[in-house]
């Protein structure tokens, strides 16, 4: 239908009120702190007491806030990012301050392990793998990833932040059974009205803390490091397996910043068909790419083999013409430990290696172990009047049917008195002369305790007796 001429006139003018009037302007977040504390959506936690117990342990501690916050810069764009185009509570984006400290090679006493603490069997319920070349619970992009689907997940399960938090924590058939617990009882079911352990109890009361102190700082006497509003990484797609020195090498970065930010590998070599992206600082991805362009010479000097039988360490370097000490270096195969047939290693890629590694290998490629079975004896003894092979086999600990085999009898064949037999006895372990060594040794000495060795103990304090603020260890 055509317009009429009235119709093509432009509407009347409208005084509008001063106050209409008035253009309100939208400033982009001075720093990433700023961008997160605008996207603060779930509701705050009612339990005073326990938040203010964080809010005084963070607030005490400036050099802890410090060291996590140096880690989590590295990282915080990329999971804001994440949760904004999913459009979820920006909130999330401390969790791995509460989890790990933001350290990605944290691991708990539960073997939980990366920024996000996944458990073996959650991390592999997400796709995330876990093998003898990369363990993918540590890796930036496909942890987060994997923890955004799980939170996800859970807070469409339990149509609540602090119980789907509560779940990621404990565990949600735990929080599933403890609300059923409450509602057979007639009481309510929130996550301040369930019994759960104390690390649980505490977990979300962490992070509303730490909620507290970005969203105002100042309030509780906290410089915050100031953290940019862009990118700290960018991925560069590789298309050939890489050793990590040349990588550092073309990017102009240390190994160790490299690894900082691809942290699920701990060989010397990119498998490309298991990790065709790696990440680097953002400033040098496009040197990388482009220097590689130009590179002429190999790649990699390592590539994965399988074994084809159980071999010792020994066995296999000498079928590859290698040495022992490195094969059990590189592939962290312990003293007195065997491979098993089907077991990938690392081994250096020359001759009939020469070949990158498939895609199958680098994504479930493991190495199985045995125990190296110790070496065997032969002693001969002299059957007694009376004696049988079964009441020989029962004095010295073997078994009739070997017995028989060594002596090539029957099991049931008669002895007389004076009879020779050859029995097989496992050598006389060392070990008798070491640890007399070794009980001088802590005579001589006074005794030391070991050092920690959870990697997590080192990001955040522990404490699961008491009644004080305990730190995180993930049970998932």
């Amino acid at each position: 239908m055509l317009a009429t001429e009235s119709q093509l006139d432009p509407p009347p003018a409208v005084e509008l009120p001063a106050s209409a009037t008035h253009v309100v302007t939208v400033q982009a977040p001075r720093d990433l702190w700023e961008r997160i504390s605008r996207g603060f959506a779930m509701p705050d936690l009612d339990d005073p007491e326990r938040v203010a117990q964080w809010e005084r342990w963070y607030a005490s501690r400036p050099d802890y806030l410090q060291r996590m916050v140096d880690r989590g810069s590295k990282y915080l764009f990329h999971i804001v990012e994440e949760l904004e185009r999913r459009e979820l509570p920006l909130e999330l984006a401390l969790l791995p301050f509460i989890e790990s400290a933001f350290n990605p090679q944290a691991v708990s006493r539960a073997k939980a392990a990366g920024m996000w603490q996944f458990m073996p069997a959650t991390g592999r319920h997400f796709d995330l793998k876990q093998n003898a070349f990369r363990d993918d619970r540590r890796d930036v992009l496909a942890s987060t990833r994997a923890a955004l689907d799980y939170l996800e997940r859970l807070h469409r399960m339990f149509g609540d932040w602090h119980l789907a938090l509560a779940a990621y924590n404990w565990g949600e058939g735990n929080v599933q059974r403890a609300m059923k617990r409450n509602q057979a009882a007639g009481l309510p079911a929130g996550y301040l009205d369930l019994r759960m352990p104390d690390e649980t109890r505490h977990y979300v009361p962490k992070l509303q803390a730490v909620k507290n102190l970005v969203r105002a700082p100042d309030a509780y006497g906290v410089r915050l490091p100031v953290v940019g509003n862009h990118p700290f990484f960018d991925s560069v797609r590789i298309e050939r397996d890489m050793d990590v020195a040349l990588i550092a090498r073309l990017a102009g970065v240390s190994e160790a910043d490299f690894r900082t930010l691809n942290p699920a590998h701990h060989k010397p070599v990119i498998m490309a068909a298991g990790t065709p992206e790696i990440l680097l600082p953002w400033d040098h991805a496009v040197q990388f790419a482009e220097r590689l362009k130009e590179w002429r010479g190999p790649t990699a000097s390592w590539t994965a083999w399988r074994v084809p039988r159980d071999m010792t360490a020994a066995q296999a370097a000498r079928e590859l013409g290698w040495d022992e000490v490195q094969l059990r270096q590189i592939n962290r195969v312990p003293p007195r430990m065997k491979l098993k047939a089907g077991s990938t290693i690392l081994v250096p890629r020359e001759g009939r290696l020469d070949r990158d590694v498939p895609e199958q290998l680098a994504d479930h490629g493991q190495i199985l172990l045995a125990p190296e079975a110790p070496p065997v004896r032969t002693v001969r003894i002299k059957a007694r009047s009376g004696d049988t092979l079964a009441s020989i086999a029962r004095r010295h600990g073997v078994r009739v049917a070997d017995l028989a085999a060594w002596n090539g009898l029957k099991p049931n064949a008669p002895l007389r008195a004076g009879q020779v037999l050859h029995v097989q006895t496992r050598a006389p372990a060392k070990a008798t002369a070491a640890k007399a060594s070794g009980a001088r040794s802590a005579k001589a000495a006074p005794r030391r305790d070991g050092p920690r060795t959870r990697a997590a103990d080192a990001a955040r304090p522990s404490d699961k007796t008491s009644n004080r603020p305990t730190a995180h260890t993930a049970q998932r």
